[in-house]
């Protein structure tokens, strides 16, 4: 039985003298020099004292104290020791109600934020498309669920109805989970690998040959690389803000969103090159484009518009041209039958059948990584002079055409 009373107690902490009073078995009644009293367990581990506050009285009565001491005996009778038990207890309950909280928060919700925050960089059409997707194919399936609890099975479920019929649209709609899981992993709403990856996971589990279809199905109408040359001459006797967009994107091998979307300060005069944020990549990682003399000299005659921090501004919401202008470009110049994007196609196939550049070095230079994580792990680098290099040569290529071969533009389309 304790040496204390609820009357001495109380008396104790009426008083308001500073010190510990012993109730015994390692209780004691506490008043600081403030005059507040609390209960204290003190015991020894690995021949050291420790104190641990059990809470104030008289909102903890002597009994509960009592009872509170013995609870924590029993923790130091076992080998523990009681505060790092109650540290561990109080942890494992705020991680509780974390989980508790990240299963209040859907997918959908989720991805609609994905969306507000990184669609304002994509052309509308993406834009669109992108939640479009997701509420046709995603949100039926795992719309409503956390992100802590979506696995494979649930990717798959989503994926296999449109896998075999629409396998470039399904390969979308994977990379679009991925990402905001991804997100979510970053906020701390989910643990884990993301079941929504595709090397060496859902790699395994769906048909590459409808994966290898659905990148098939992206190939664009495109130039045969020596036509080039005699375009580019074209384009060299026009001054308009289309024309030099489509030019530069020529030149660089770069797509059609990163073009339209240039500002500025993302161009860097004196060391050549054009640095884009990870927002503005398809695949959401920060990249860089080494810029050849030829470039350098097409933005040093592109006029700079007054208040737009674009190189093509224009009435689309963002402020920048649209992305139908390539389009109309096209057609305005008889090229009708060949897309802006299929450009990427020309430079690569201009790669492999003239320039004397490694494979990795032609498919970095269109922002296409194909090392695995653990290579990418250790090379890291973006191989920006060699690419800077093969640039050059494609530049030089581009902007030496015989001008007998050029084909006029007729004047009907001079507008």
């Amino acid at each position: 039985m304790g040496k204390l009373t609820s009357k001495t107690v109380e008396a104790l902490a009426r008083a308001g003298v500073t010190g510990k009073t012993n109730d015994g078995d390692g209780l004691y009644l506490q008043v600081s020099k403030a005059g507040a009293s609390s209960w204290i367990f003190r015991y020894k581990l690995d021949r050291k004292s420790r104190e641990m506050g059990l809470g104030p009285y008289p909102a903890v009565t002597l009994a509960e104290a009592r009872q509170l001491a013995a609870d924590q005996r029993k923790v130091l009778a076992t080998g523990s020791d009681p505060l790092a038990a109650r540290d561990a207890a109080r942890e494992s309950k705020r991680e509780a109600e974390r989980q508790a909280q990240a299963r209040r928060i859907t997918f959908e919700t989720l991805a609609t934020e994905h969306h507000q925050a990184h669609g304002a960089a994509w052309s509308d059409r993406w834009s669109k498309g992108w939640i479009r997707k997701m509420e046709l194919y995603a949100f039926p399936v795992i719309g409503k669920m956390s992100a802590a609890d979506i696995q494979t099975e649930h990717v798959l479920g989503a994926l296999r109805p449109v896998w075999n019929t629409k396998p470039r649209t399904a390969d979308e709609v994977r990379a679009q989970i991925e990402a905001v899981l991804d997100a979510a992993k970053a906020r701390g709403l989910r643990n884990g690998d993301n079941p929504a990856r595709w090397r060496g996971h859902l790699e395994n589990l769906l048909s590459k040959a409808d994966k290898k279809r659905a990148r098939q199905y992206q190939h664009h109408p495109a130039m045969h690389w020596r036509d080039v040359p005699a375009l580019m001459e074209r384009l060299s006797m026009l001054e308009d803000q289309d024309i030099y967009a489509l030019r530069l994107l020529i030149l660089t091998g770069a797509r059609s969103h990163m073009v339209i979307g240039a500002s500025w300060d993302e161009f860097d005069m004196e060391a050549g090159t054009w640095s884009l944020s990870a927002e503005r990549m398809k695949m959401r990682k920060s990249f860089i484009v080494p810029l050849p003399a030829q470039v350098l000299e097409l933005l040093e005659a592109i006029p700079r518009i007054q208040g737009s921090p674009y190189l093509f501004p224009g009435r689309s919401k963002a402020g920048h041209m649209y992305e139908k202008a390539f389009f109309h470009t096209l057609r305005r110049l008889d090229l009708g039958g060949i897309t802006a994007h299929g450009f990427r196609s020309t430079f690569r196939d201009w790669c492999n059948e003239c320039a004397h550049f490694p494979r990795q070095i032609c498919e970095l230079a269109l922002a296409h990584d194909e090392r695995g994580q653990t290579e990418a792990a250790y090379s890291r680098s973006d191989f920006l002079e060699k690419r800077r290099a093969l640039m050059t040569d494609w530049a030089t290529y581009c902007t030496n055409a015989p001008t007998e071969n050029v084909v006029p533009i007729h004047s009907k389309n001079r507008a």
